[in-house]
């Protein structure tokens, strides 16, 4: 009983709305979802997307790159990288400054991926933006990336 009072006075006046975690899981479900019905023919990822964009963005960057833009282990990354190699999206080459470093680079099936991802982002970026007017979209885009702390450009 005394276990139950403790939770209950631990508890009083919170409610899930006040979750933040929660929320935030909540809304990256829901975009997970709606990205998986508008790319699902795709066969691709989020993550793998993104790779493949950073990978485009920045010819010859490195899978440690990519981990460290993308907040990934190595054997993460590697698992992607070597999913994307083996569809033919990416290729991995050597580096000319230093033999130890592998290069990735974007393939022209990759690019053609890109290509018809992009034409589908519109609709995602669409879902989103319909749920906030602009300044709000800006302010959620701003609040986000001050808790990842990331500059995704910045590979």
């Amino acid at each position: 009983m005394k276990d139950a009072e403790t939770f209950a006075g631990l508890t009083a006046g919170r409610t899930l709305d006040h979750v933040l975690d929660l929320h935030l899981r909540l809304a990256q479900s829901a975009t997970q979802r709606r990205f998986s019905e508008i790319f699902s023919d795709l066969g691709i990822t989020q993550t793998q997307l993104t790779a493949m964009l950073l990978i485009a963005e920045n010819p010859g960057t490195s899978q440690a790159d990519i981990g460290r833009t993308l907040q990934m282990d190595r054997a993460t990354v590697m698992g992607i990288i070597n999913r994307l190699e083996g569809r033919g999206l990416i290729v991995r080459g050597q580096s000319s400054e230093d033999r130890r470093r592998q290069t990735l680079d974007i393939t022209e099936q990759g690019v053609a991926m890109l290509s018809a991802a992009h034409e589908r982002s519109g609709e995602l970026g669409q879902w989103l933006r319909e749920r906030f007017s602009d300044a709000e979209f800006h302010m959620l885009a701003a609040l986000l990336k001050r808790i990842h702390e990331v500059d995704i450009g910045g590979v």
